[in-house]
């Protein structure tokens, strides 16, 4: 009883520590400007201005960077995750010569640094004709979250009995009936956590979005984003609200996910 009463005490103490980073960020957006960085920083704001929201909303560039964002991340992940679910099935399923060696280098991809990869991929893109074009962002984030999610569903997928395909194709399910009816929907819970990680990684990403793209009619939230900070100064109320806009889409892309992905499962529990 002791050390589950320890154990739930230090589970709240951690959760605290990591929300405050985000309760800091709401209660600095609902602060009047002036008030935001402060020696002594209420963590109850006793005043609430939603100024710095009106401000981030009409700061131009807000709508077509989001439109960017969102159809730059969704086509990438979208795409990662079809061609990553293919990877893990073959990785997981298939004995070919090399298998381990592949999956090596598929780990060893996850390792690179985003700055390493800077300059190789802005000249494949200039040489490509693809600089100045979002094309260029979708490849990137492509090659960028591919080996995450190759890697990630094979692990789902080791974790499924081959024995169920098997079951599946004596029943007369030829190789892709197997897994579209019996893999697919038990990989549920893993294309979730997949894709909400691959889909953050996109949605975040800064450095290939300001290298890449100049034209601010094509630049990404991201670095719409770090146009709150000026020569003159850095305007925190706005940043801060601008931020929570800034995970809005990211959250509600997870509940969507998460909610069609979970009834998808329970749905296929049932009817098997």
């Amino acid at each position: 009883m002791l050390k589950k009463s320890a154990a739930n005490v230090v589970g709240i103490v951690l959760a605290l520590f990591f929300l405050f980073p985000t309760y800091w960020m709401i209660t600095s957006a609902l602060k009047p400007k002036g008030s935001t960085i402060t020696s002594d920083y209420d963590l109850i704001p006793f005043s609430v201005t939603f100024s710095n929201f009106a401000t981030a909303w009409s700061k131009p560039g807000f709508l077509s960077s989001l439109g960017n964002s969102l159809m730059v991340t969704l086509i990438a992940v979208l795409a990662a995750i079809i061609v990553g679910i293919t990877a893990a099935v073959a990785m997981s399923r298939f004995a070919f010569r090399g298998r381990k060696s592949f999956v090596l280098l598929m780990l060893v991809a996850q390792m690179a640094p985003f700055e390493a990869l800077l300059i190789p991929m802005f000249l494949m893109m200039r040489d490509l004709q693809l600089y100045e074009h979002l094309s260029s962002l979708v490849l990137v984030y492509f090659a960028v979250t591919l080996p995450f999610c190759a890697w990630t569903l094979r692990g789902f997928v080791n974790g499924i009995p081959v024995e169920l395909e098997e079951a599946a194709m004596v029943d007369g399910c030829g190789r892709w009936g197997a897994f579209q009816k019996v893999t697919l929907p038990l990989l549920g819970p893993g294309l979730v956590a997949t894709s909400v990680f691959a889909f953050i990684t996109a949605w975040n990403e800064f450095l290939f979005a300001k290298v890449l793209i100049r034209s601010q009619d094509l630049e990404t939230l991201p670095v719409w984003l770090s146009g709150f900070q000026t020569a003159f100064g850095t305007d925190w109320g706005g940043a801060m609200a601008a931020s929570v806009l800034f995970t809005v889409p990211a959250l509600v892309f997870f509940l969507i996910v998460q909610r069609k992905m979970v009834a998808g499962v329970t749905a296929g529990a049932v009817k098997g």
